[in-house]
């Protein structure tokens, strides 16, 4: 008995100094990785209003406030008033959340996988998935997200009630896309009780149930009327920028957006995963879901996203890769899964789909096509070009501030890499003299036409996969 105790707790040791030690390289790796895309929003611009003024006052201004709860960026100011407002304290931030998700990860693999050497595998396949992977690198919300997430289904599948609640609490408060995956896991909840637990409804919709996950999340109702009656607005005031994003979709929106979802299933080496499962749904059929834990599993992935889903469906705005992050995460696990389960050739299939998911970093698309670069660490080398492209500008004492740009570079400098420098490239018109462009901005055909049409490349620099350009405009 005692063996078996210091056997255990030798595994936890281990365990948690490999979340530990993987957790500290990634940081080590990426504390130079300035904020990228959306981040520069949530967590640079609303992290600074907070930090230059007061950490608890979350009313942003009507110019940057996107109707989210500042949580990266109140997690943000509370990190740089104690360590300094530096890059690498940013991502010091976020260090805590990726070795939790690690840990919280590792618990829900090892609830479906059983057989300890598989459980390490299984955790590889699901983190070098790029989505997954790149969310390590960035400074972002959506490892907040994953790991309070995963806290509250390892609690349902655990039976904690504490911890459940812990997870509930702090995910009803991340963002609106986190409140609608704490809408995901009670649905989740509900049919797990129905299905697996062999519960009736009465005794599932109980008014305890209810009022435990009222009361956990009292602070997406609070934030939600705060805002109406303070601002009058929740998610876009009427000059917003992102205004037209929330209105109905049309018939011809919604076509689009359904193909547009299908894609970011598909995307960045995905496709070899959900190949793999039709095919082994086609060879093996109803042998797959016979499994309680198998069917578990795919009601988690479905029911999880099912209101980010509907939502997306049916507006305006774009369908984000990163919006799906753990419906990816299920998947990986359920082809994990079928192989360790069905298959003889266990190894050969693993590589492939394991080398499928990391050739995922190296697809980039034609200019004209749009991509999502803060879904795939193939946009790393841009944050190293960047900083030698600014030096040269600086050398041959070129104006930053009159050096077009386009997202999400248009901005301060600061906002990216937390310098203090307050110099911001401009928005691309067509008429600067200078322009400044990366092959990781998402660029229209007339800009590209443009740019080709009018500009000649001053200086290039490249490193792998990723190209920054200097463009001077044509004399005429």
């Amino acid at each position: 008995m005692k063996t078996q105790i210091h056997s255990y707790f030798l595994k936890i040791k281990i365990e948690n100094f490999f979340f530990l030690f993987l957790g500290v390289l990634i940081f080590l790796i990426s504390k130079n990785f300035g904020m990228f895309d959306d981040d520069i929003l949530f967590g640079s611009k609303m992290g600074n209003q907070l930090y230059y003024n007061s950490i608890f006052n979350w009313s942003m201004p009507d110019s940057f406030d996107p109707g989210h709860p500042p949580f990266l960026g109140f997690i943000l100011a509370v990190f740089w008033r104690i360590f300094g407002h530096e890059l690498w304290v940013s991502h010091l931030a976020i260090l805590p959340f990726i070795i939790g998700f690690f840990y919280q990860l590792y618990k829900f693999i090892s609830y479906f996988i059983l057989k300890r050497g598989f459980q390490f595998f299984a955790f590889l396949l699901i983190i070098v998935d790029p989505s997954v992977s790149t969310c390590l690198v960035l400074v972002n919300m959506e490892v907040i997200m994953l790991f309070f997430f995963f806290l509250t289904v390892n609690s349902i599948l655990q039976k904690n009630n504490t911890l459940k609640f812990i997870g509930l609490f702090f995910l009803s408060i991340v963002s609106y896309r986190s409140m609608m995956l704490f809408a995901g896991i009670f649905l989740f909840d509900f049919l797990n009780k129905i299905f697996y637990q062999k519960e009736k409804i009465k005794n599932s919709i109980t008014f305890k149930f209810l009022l435990f996950y009222l009361i956990a999340s009292l602070p997406a109702f609070m934030f939600v009327g705060w805002r109406l009656l303070t601002k009058g607005w929740l998610q876009t005031h009427p000059d917003s920028p992102w205004v037209g994003l929330w209105h109905l979709a049309d018939l011809n929106y919604f076509i689009r957006n359904t193909i547009v979802l299908t894609w970011r299933f598909l995307d960045f080496g995905r496709i070899f995963i959900m190949l793999f499962i039709l095919i082994s749904f086609a060879v093996y059929g109803k042998k797959i879901i016979e499994s309680k834990k198998n069917k578990q599993l795919l009601l988690l992935t479905i029911s999880a996203v099912i209101f980010i889903v509907l939502t997306i469906l049916s507006v305006k705005n774009s369908v984000g890769i990163r919006y799906f992050i753990v419906s990816y995460i299920c998947f990986n696990l359920f082809a994990f899964k079928i192989i360790s389960d069905f298959y003889s050739s266990k190894k050969k299939l693993y590589i492939l789909l394991f080398v499928g998911l990391l050739s995922g970093n190296l697809w980039v698309y034609p200019k004209s096509l749009s991509q999502g670069w803060r879904a795939t660490l193939g946009h790393t080398p841009y944050h190293s070009l960047r900083i030698k492209a600014i030096e040269y500008l600086d050398k041959n004492k070129i104006n930053i501030n009159d050096i077009g740009s386009f997202f999400p570079n248009y901005t301060t400098i600061d906002l990216i890499d937390l310098s203090g420098d307050k110099r911001a490239f401009a928005k691309f018109n067509g008429k600067n003299k200078y322009v400044f462009y990366a092959t990781v901005y998402n660029l229209s055909e007339e800009e590209i036409k443009d740019l080709a049409t009018n500009y000649s490349i001053l200086k290039e620099f490249n490193n792998f996969n990723t190209t920054i350009i200097i463009y001077t405009l044509n004399e005429k």
